[in-house]
């Protein structure tokens, strides 16, 4: 510890919010240069790299080889691709001193691909699976929770390179389960889920999540097996039902119903319209009222699109809900999407803030070609009735029946938006129960890519047949630096980090606990014997620091087992205190370091024997 190039805090850092973010700081393992940007101290690099070697030796079990790109790549790549557009402000461009446009990758599919292009021509050449662990650059907005969410970070890409689907999912199936290996050696609980695959593209898409009220992802889950993140969850669509016989919508003076609320609460006053229909009970009949539900909200946002021609959209939902701005985003992505502004609406008159209804809207207006879009909730099927705006001030109108008064969701020019809020008990749509939300941080994300990016820059071989085949891709991601930070994320308390004994700096810290120079030559031999016995040592050979503050930085450090050398040296024994637990155990200063080697070789082998454990036979199945 006097040689060792770290300084602990005894305050958390005044940006940070999350406890990962607060001890990685104070222990010394990481140190901030700008927002969303952290140098790696010695110890931070030590469980770096462990996370490193793991994530290794796994693609090796994988059969992937390692490769390594520049992080500064050619924009035409990107331009290629289409991502030069898609990923908008995420990306950072530079140009070079020629004013040749350059990038700092956020991911690296195009250099992949040509690289694949370049070195393969035929089907012999097949499959290959390849990767790298290599540095990161995304421009984030707003950056945040320390390595949760940087501008830079280091992660795993893999790729895969098949003749066929059935290749392709041979090694999708091969990387998932190399994931599962991976995250259970680094004892991240993980929950997998279905995902969408935005700027990468591709089909299939799984993402691993660490449940942590932390998790800056929401995903569902239901008592049958169903796992989504939220913006790939799907809506059970209701059948369309007929149109005939329903009474004719009316128009009715709702002063002062700007909101749903105060809509609902006009809906239910004497005198409001009510909804026939023979045979069932409706709102307003027999004292039924009318809720949010009955409603159709119009919700005004602003797209703006990668060219940067911004336009409005109104999107439909039922009242009781609003509309998700993340699955929102994703469905509109790679466009952006905001609020609209009060700009906005002066440009668009009929627009009525308040009284919003679809008749001016998409394919519903008189002239849809320069009509604002709208886009409709799945929920919104032909023959459902709806009280929503008549686009007049204070005027609403009840009884509107989709497919009749309007097109309903799916009919022709009428697009379908399923971005509406996921509610705690809406059915999941395979049928395996109600759906719970819970949060997540995203460990992993694997695709099939199919032929997106093969078509984009010519990756074809030839077939057995001679004919040239285009060849089908995965990519599969695993965030490094992110790993590290929800490890310390998961193995911490008030007083510090608490490292498993397989990731760890070292296996043992020891401590000289008092000013005899006894005291320093017995710890001092003790990490010597620690050493010859293959455990690795961390020692507090400090000689004017207290004993007070040697053990508060040993908790804040948090390797798993701290040896104190002190006052029971005169009586022949040290104490092994276990961090997680907090169990002291005195030992025999002639045996201390036999018995260390058994205690840290049994926790070792406890997790072997969890990862022995984890087989092909009770993996989770894969989502569909």
């Amino acid at each position: 510890m006097s040689n060792l190039f770290v300084k602990t805090l005894r305050e958390d850092p005044s940006d940070a919010e999350i406890i990962s973010h607060k001890l990685l700081i104070r222990a010394g393992y990481i140190r901030r240069c700008a927002p969303g940007i952290y140098a790696w101290l010695p110890l931070g690099l030590m469980v770096l790299n462990k996370v490193e070697a793991i994530v290794r030796r796994e693609m090796e079990l994988a059969g992937a080889q390692e490769v390594h790109f520049p992080a500064l790549l050619p924009a035409d790549l990107y331009q290629a691709s289409g991502r030069w557009e898609d990923y908008g402000p995420n990306m950072f461009r530079l140009k070079d001193r020629k004013e040749v446009d350059m990038v700092l990758a956020p991911t690296h599919e195009e250099a992949f691909t040509t690289l694949v292009r370049d070195m393969f021509a035929s089907y012999k050449d097949l499959p290959l699976m390849i990767y790298q662990i290599q540095t990161k650059y995304r421009d984030e907005a707003r950056p945040r929770a320390g390595l949760l969410r940087g501008r830079e970070f280091i992660m795993k890409d893999a790729y895969s390179f098949d003749l066929d689907q059935a290749g392709l999912d041979r090694s999708y199936e091969a990387q998932r389960q190399a994931y599962q290996r991976i995250f259970a050696r680094l004892g991240l609980e993980t929950v997998i889920v279905s995902a969408m695959s935005g700027a990468m593209g591709g089909s299939r898409s799984e993402e691993f999540l660490h449940p942590t009220p932390v998790g800056e992802d929401t995903y569902v889950r239901s008592p049958g097996g169903y796992a989504a993140n939220i913006e790939a969850v799907v809506t059970l669509r209701p059948s369309p039902r007929p149109v005939d016989g329903l009474p004719p919508a009316v128009v009715q003076a709702t002063p002062d119903a700007t909101t749903i609320a105060t809509l609902v609460a006009a809906a239910n006053a004497p005198g409001a319209p009510v909804r026939q229909a023979s045979g069932e009970a409706v709102p307003g009949v027999q004292g039924v009222p009318w809720t949010a539900a009955d409603t159709l909200k119009n919700v005004v946002v602003a797209v703006t699109h990668p060219d940067s021609r911004r336009e409005l959209a109104v999107i439909g939902v039922p009242g009781d809900r609003d509309v998700d701005m993340t699955r929102l985003a994703a469905a509109m992505f790679p466009a952006e999407v905001d609020p609209a502004t009060e700009e906005d609406f002066a440009r668009h008159p009929e627009l009525v803030r308040g009284y919003i209804g679809p008749q001016v809207l998409g394919a519903n207006a008189p002239d849809p070609d320069s009509a604002v879009s709208y886009f409709l909730d799945p929920r919104v099927v032909a023959g459902t009735s709806w009280i929503t705006g008549a686009n007049r001030t204070g005027y609403h109108v009840f009884g509107l029946v989709a497919g009749r008064d309007f097109l309903a969701a799916g009919d022709p020019g009428q697009p379908v938006a399923d971005v509406a809020e996921v509610l705690p008990g809406d059915p999941a749509p395979d049928g395996s129960g109600p759906l719970e939300p819970a949060r997540g941080i995203e460990m992993g994300h694997i695709f099939q890519l199919g032929r997106k990016y093969a078509d984009a820059f010519g990756l074809r071989v030839a077939g057995q047949d001679g004919q040239l085949v285009t060849v089908t891709m995965g990519s599969y991601g695993v965030g490094v630096t992110r790993a590290v930070a929800a490890v310390a994320e998961e193995n911490a308390d008030q007083r510090g980090l608490i490292w498993p004994v397989n990731l760890a700096p070292a296996e043992v810290h020891v401590i000289a606990a008092g000013k005899d120079e006894a005291i320093f030559e017995a710890a001092g031999r003790l990490a010597q014997d620690l050493e010859q016995a293959s455990l690795s040592v961390l020692y507090d050979d400090r000689p004017k620091v207290s004993a007070g503050v040697k053990f508060a930085d040993a908790e804040l450090l948090g390797m798993p087992f701290i040896l104190v050398v002190g006052r029971g040296l005169a009586c022949g024994v040290v104490e092994l205190k276990e961090r997680r637990s907090g169990q002291v155990t005195e030992l025999s200063v002639d045996d201390a370091a036999a018995q260390i080697r058994r205690t840290v070789t049994a926790a070792s082998e406890a997790i072997a024997a969890r990862i022995a454990n984890l087989s092909t036979n009770n993996l989770p199945p894969p989502t569909q």
